[in-house]
């Protein structure tokens, strides 16, 4: 039986697991004009500044790991200072690909670490209770992930010509935090890398092993910015949500 399978079935129920946020914050941000995206700012303070305030604050994380490019070492460390966040343990350098950069956070947290929540740099609105919940499920059944109904109509084309039209009903867009046991994201990870897969987000990792994830509750308001107008909204939604 696989390391991690045996820590979830002997976990005590009554004693909370310790969880490690990773936090990838390394892309080339070139849909944002070369702008790093997480230090641009939302609301009179960076992108990730909100990101970590929102982890910083979440009772079911214990510490938080970022990973970032080599030449934001010194700026997201002084920003790591300035937010006073208890929990940052460490800002580290990532990969030549997400994948890498996160097992390299992964690699980072601490040996008592039983669950990694990976959470997009990117993505500073996730609430609370969007948190809460998916952590939780990890908790119980190895790999969980935050999801939303897709709005739209889906169709499946190819040269500009449509195929098919997907069951709107069967398709969700999966959000972070992406959570998962320790030591199954840590050797499925290695495993994709290995043997050069490649994966459209952390859940592929383990999907591609035979590891079914758990979808909970997403929250249409915990956007990823990859784009100008994502800004614009999330300033939006940001004074949306802040009025009393």
């Amino acid at each position: 039986m696989a390391e991690w399978l045996k820590r979830l079935l002997k976990r005590n129920r009554e004693q909370q697991a310790f969880c490690t946020a990773v936090v990838p914050a390394a892309g080339s941000s070139t849909r944002m004009g070369g702008q790093d995206k997480i230090l641009l700012t939302l609301g009179d303070v960076p992108v990730l500044m909100h990101t970590l305030r929102a982890l910083d604050s979440c009772p079911r994380i214990q510490e938080i790991v970022v990973v970032t490019r080599e030449d934001l070492i010194v700026p997201i460390s002084q920003l790591c200072r300035e937010g006073g966040f208890t929990k940052v343990k460490s800002v580290v350098v990532g990969g030549a690909s997400r994948a890498e950069s996160v097992l390299r956070g992964i690699r980072e947290a601490s040996e008592e670490a039983e669950l990694i929540a990976i959470h997009d740099g990117a993505r500073p609105l996730v609430s609370q209770a969007v948190l809460d919940e998916v952590i939780r499920k990890a908790e119980e059944c190895g790999a969980a992930a935050p999801a939303v109904p897709v709005k739209d109509t889906i169709k499946q084309a190819v040269g500009g010509i449509v195929e098919r039209t997907p069951d709107r009903s069967e398709l969700f867009a999966v959000q972070t935090p992406q959570v998962f046991d320790a030591a199954l994201i840590r050797g499925a990870l290695a495993k994709a890398l290995e043997e050069g897969a490649a994966l459209t987000d952390d859940c592929s990792a383990v999907e591609r092993i035979g590891m079914k994830v758990s979808l909970t509750g997403g929250d249409y308001t915990n956007l990823k910015i990859t784009t100008p107008e994502d800004l614009v909204l999330a300033e939006a939604l940001l004074e949306w949500r802040e009025k009393p």
